[in-house]
Formats: structure tokens, sequence, C-alpha cells
């Protein structure tokens, strides 16, 4: 286990995980491809030179993804160059790049130093007739010259359809079983529209399963335009599949594709120590905040783990709660990932035992009948504009040290509540 993370609870023992899990589900045992810098630079904002894609990889390597997924070097003379740059960084993850079941895009991948090459060809009847033009027979005639070309190179691949979810099943399935004859590693499943729903993908990955040699893993590529990308890799996994595409922050063409923060959030819950024992999960946020800053982008303030919100605690009854037992209201605990949570009280819906604990950190003695004034004077005035914290630290000082000095008047001029809006210090409940 990396020496930055805390003992957590066994899988065994972890009431998230699942009660009763399929015999080939993979949710104990995953493999992350990151795609920021193949996926990722067809986002709208993307443009990464030389140095700020070596800069990504490097930080994709210590986190712990077990592969880096990298531009076509058939897309551009620099997309070559920067594909040999990185291949040649030496680092601990596997360097694939995806290009086209084309032989000519082979021949330049395989020159490079990758390590494999993820090769992918549309299968939808909207990708035969309006993009490249070819039939299923030629398909299979295609990928079977570009697999035997790849494997004669000794390097790794993975075959994927494009625009699964909207392909014939049966000319799915002839397809997978032609390729995985021909000892590809992996073979790839790509919601490339996000249209599918965790049902359908758990129903296809198990049938893929069943078709395919043990040996052969599945990979899987989900697009978020209907907000699905986290459940359908989670519902992949739990269907046997092995690998899942991410990028960091989801970055991709139109919304992307399986963030990987939110893939990490949700597998977490299944098996922390699995998790925590991969990827090096307080370096996140950095991660994170080096994308939003290449694509000039914010974090999203709901952003999984490190969305500024993530671990803020509001309404009195919650935050009282989670000053007791931090996990009456979170799933996650925000020390493993590098994160603190906050419990924001300068507002109507605080509470005085989220009051008292900000007096108790600044070493203040104020007895409950105090804090509960102080904290109906609190409410008063956010019922006007939320307080800052120096707002809420300068009321709790002052009427410490009028405490201390014995100074009743100002106490009670400092409690002075405005006229206009009727005193209130009751706890605000909230879902």
């Amino acid at each position: 286990m990396p020496p930055h993370a805390s003992p957590i609870a066994n899988v065994s023992s972890s009431p998230y995980a699942p009660k009763y899990t399929d015999s080939l589900s993979r949710l104990t045992n995953w493999s992350i491809i990151e795609s920021t810098l193949r996926e990722g630079e067809q986002f709208a904002n993307a443009f990464f030179d030389t140095a700020k894609k070596i800069e990504i990889a490097k930080a994709l390597d210590d986190f712990g993804v077990e592969y880096i997924e990298i531009t076509s070097p058939a897309a551009s003379e620099q997309s070559r160059l920067d594909c040999i740059a990185i291949a040649n960084l030496g680092l601990k993850a596997k360097i694939l790049t995806h290009v086209r079941c084309h032989m000519d895009d082979a021949r330049i991948a395989c020159e490079t130093g990758v390590d494999g090459l993820d090769v992918v060809i549309g299968t939808s009847s909207y990708l035969r007739e309006f993009s490249h033009g070819k039939d299923m027979e030629r398909i299979i005639k295609d990928a079977t010259e570009v697999i035997n070309y790849v494997k004669s190179k000794g390097l790794e691949v993975r075959f994927s359809s494009e625009d699964s979810f909207r392909s014939d099943l049966v000319d799915l399935l002839n397809l997978y079983k032609a390729v995985d004859q021909l000892g590809v590693n992996r073979v790839g499943i790509a919601d490339t529209v996000g249209c599918a729903n965790p049902r359908q993908v758990y129903d296809l990955v198990k049938t893929l399963r069943s078709v395919l040699k043990p040996t052969t893993d599945i990979e899987c590529h989900f697009h978020n335009d209907t907000g699905c990308a986290t459940a359908n890799a989670y519902a992949a996994l739990e269907a046997g599949a092995t690998h899942i595409d991410t990028s960091v922050l989801g970055i991709g063409e139109r919304n992307g594709i399986t963030p990987i923060g939110n893939l990490i959030a949700r597998m977490f819950t299944v098996d922390p120590d699995y998790v925590a024992s991969k990827y090096q999960l307080h370096k996140l946020r950095d991660l994170e905040n080096l994308i939003a800053d290449a694509v000039e982008i914010q974090v999203p303030f709901n952003n999984c783990i490190t969305g500024y919100c993530a671990f803020t605690h509001k309404a009195g009854i919650h935050a009282k709660a989670i000053l007791n037992n931090p996990a009456t209201y979170e799933i996650l605990k925000p020390e493993v990932f590098g994160m603190t949570r906050y419990v924001s009280i300068g507002h109507r819906l605080t509470g005085w035992n989220a009051v008292k604990n900000r007096a108790e950190q600044l070493g203040l003695t104020l007895s409950d009948d105090d804090l509960k004034a102080i904290t109906g004077k609190i409410k008063k005035l956010a019922d006007i504009k939320n307080q800052s914290m120096e707002d809420v630290d300068g009321l709790l000082r002052n009427f410490h040290a009028y405490k201390v000095a014995g100074d009743h008047s100002a106490i009670k001029q400092l409690l002075v509540l405005p006229e206009e809006v009727p005193a209130v210090a009751t706890e605000v409940t909230a879902a």
C-alpha cells in the first residue's frame, strides 16, 4: 500500500460492495487505459504541445495508471514525433496509440516504439454507410491483416468496434470471434455516442464474455452524452470487462468519456484497499488541476472527490452528525485523497454544534447557551448576507473577550439582532 494511504476496511467488510456478485465480475481486478492524451485531445479547448504532453504523461504515470493511450501518429507529423517522445520516456505505464483499422496507420504506429496498438473501426450501419463504407466481410478482412501485422511486430493489440451499441449484435459477435481467434490481447466495446445504459452494457459485456476465450480481455469506452459513462463503466466491470478507458475530468469529444476521478470514487466504495494499493490517490487533485489549467476550464464544483463542494457540509443537522462521526454523511474519506472536509457555518442553515466546533478550534471556552446566542446572531446576519469565516471568527472572538472582561453590556450590544427578521436559532434539517 502506498505510504500516503491509511488503513482501510477490507472489501469483505464493506457495506457498499455487492452482496452477490456475478461469477465473471471484475470489480476487484481491473485496469485503467488513460486516454487524456488521445480522447482528451479531441476536447474542444485542448491543445497540448510536446512539453505539455510529456508533463501529462509523467503525471498519469505517477498516479499509477496501467496504460496511457496517445493520439495516432498518423494524425500528423507532430503527433508521430510526440508518440515517439512519450514511448521513449521509460514510464512504468504501457504506452498505446489509437489507430484506424488500416495498414498505413499500423505501419506508422509500429515504428514509434509504443507497447501496443488500439485498433478501431466503425461497425454500426451509420458508420458503415456514412463513414468508411465497408461491409462486415471487408471489415473482418482488414482487421485480420492489421492484427496479424501488429502481432508480427511483437506488440500488444486491442481490436474495437466503434458505435458498438448501435451495431447489429450478430455482426458484432461474428467480428469479435474472428479477431479473438487471431489472438488479440483485448477486444473493445465503444459507446461512441453515449446512448447506452447500464443494463444494456451489462448484457452486451456478459454476452461477449461468453463467446471469447477466457484469456481475452475486454476493454470498454463510454461517452457521457447522456450522463451514464461512470455507471456504464461500473456495469461493464460487473459483467466481466477488464479495462476501462478514462480521461482526466472526462475531457474528450463532445461531453467526453468516463472521468478518471469518477471511476476512482465509484470503485473505491467497492474495494478501497485494492484502489489505494494501485493508485496514488493523493495526487488526483494535482492531476486534475494540471489538465484544467491546460484546457482552460475549472474543476467542476461538484466533481467527485476534488470539487470544492465534495466534502463541504452546510445544513445544521448534517454538520452536527459529521462532527460526531464523518461516516454519517461521507461515503469517502477526504484524507485518503489528500483532501479536507469543511463545515460551513456562516449561513442561515447553520447549527450551534457547528459553531461550537469552530469555537473549540479557535481555543475559545464558551457555554452552550453562549454558543446558541451567537448562532442566533449568525443566522440573523446570514438572512441578509452569508457570513465569511472571518466574520464568524470575529463574532466568536469578540464575544469571548467581552465575557472574559465581564463586560455584559458589550455582549448584549454584540448580540443585537436586525429588527426586520424574527429571531430563530433552531437547527435546520436537510435531506
